[in-house]
C-alpha cells in the first residue's frame, strides 16, 4: 500500500494477487482493491485511483465484482461497493461513496455518489484541466 512506484510497482503487486489491471494504470498510497477476491476487480487501461480509495468487489453472495473503465479518475478517499461499473471516462470526486454504477463521461460526488456533470473530455493529464472544466456540462435536478 505505501510502496512507490504508482504506474510501474503496485499495479504489479495487485495484478501478482489476482486483480485485472490494464496498461497505464496509476495507483496512488494507502489503496486497497478487495483483499478476499481480487480476481473480481477489473481495471482498464489509462485509469487513475486516488489515494486512500477502497474497492469492495463482494459481499456475502454478492460476487459480480467492479469494474472501472478507461481513463476513468478516482479521486481520493472514494469507497467502491460491490456490482459496481464505472464508465470510460467517468470522474468520481474525492470522498465518495459509489453504490451503484456509474455512466461513462459522468462525474458523480457523494454519499450515494450522484451524477452532477457530463464530461465533454476525460480528466488525464494530457488534458488542461481548464479545458475538462470548460467542457462540464451540469446535469440537472429532478
Amino acid at each position: 500500500m505505501i510502496l512507490p512506484g504508482g504506474q510501474t510497482l503496485r499495479p504489479s503487486l495487485h495484478r501478482a494477487r489476482g486483480v485485472s489491471i490494464g496498461k497505464n494504470v496509476w495507483i496512488s498510497f494507502n489503496v486497497v482493491l478487495e483483499t478476499e477476491y481480487p480476481r473480481l476487480i477489473t481495471i482498464d487501461d489509462d485509469v487513475f485511483v486516488g489515494v486512500g480509495v477502497i474497492v469492495i468487489a463482494h459481499f456475502r453472495e454478492s460476487r459480480r465484482g467492479v469494474k472501472i473503465g478507461k481513463r476513468a479518475f478516482v479521486g481520493p478517499g472514494v469507497i467502491i461497493l460491490p456490482d459496481v461499473e464505472i464508465g470510460e471516462g467517468a470522474v468520481v470526486t474525492a470522498g465518495s461513496v459509489v453504490t451503484s454504477s456509474v455512466p461513462a463521461m459522468t462525474v458523480v460526488q457523494g454519499n450515494p455518489a450522484v451524477p452532477v456533470a457530463k464530461c465533454g473530455v476525460p480528466l488525464w493529464p494530457d488534458i488542461p484541466l481548464k479545458e475538462f472544466s470548460r467542457r462540464l456540462k451540469p446535469v440537472s435536478k429532478r
